[in-house]
């Protein structure tokens, strides 16, 4: 099991943490706190596809890994979680700029819990939203 307290207090204050996906995609804190994360990151040139969008996977990736972070947040000593199912809507197009991404647990329950998220681009213009179900695992439950 991870001891997620000290690797969010370690990523909040800017010291390395073992998260290659984030450093890989250039991914940002911007806040995280109790039931709440947000994340962002540069749209490189690499990360459009044909039509020079942003290939839509991405802007899920950042989604999931915020939702992740926002559960880590409820997590007790000695639980982990799983992703157990993430649906995704995309509204607009982004090609350029910064994505935000913000998460919000919507119910933390015994062993699921629900993440409401948006991406933005730094317009503040929609570009997807997702919600997504992570199992907890451990703790009181031992699953």
């Amino acid at each position: 099991m991870a001891d997620y307290r000290s690797y969010l207090n370690n990523l909040v204050e800017g010291r390395p943490v073992d998260n290659p996906f984030l450093d890989f995609m250039g991914i940002k804190v911007e806040e995280i706190r109790e039931g709440y994360a947000s994340l962002s990151m540069e749209i490189r040139p690499e990360f459009l596809q044909g039509a020079a969008n942003i290939q839509g996977g991405l802007s899920v990736a950042l989604s999931s890994e915020t939702a992740a972070h926002a559960v880590m947040t409820t997590l007790n000593p000695g639980e982990d979680m799983v992703t157990v199912e993430l649906k995704n809507n995309f509204l607009s197009p982004a090609s350029k700029g910064r994505l935000i991404a913000e998460s919000t647990v919507f119910k933390r329950g015994r062993t699921l819990v629900i993440v409401d998220s948006i991406v933005r681009d730094d317009q503040g213009k929609d570009i997807s939203r997702s919600s997504a179900t992570l199992m907890v695992l451990g703790g009181a439950g031992k699953q």
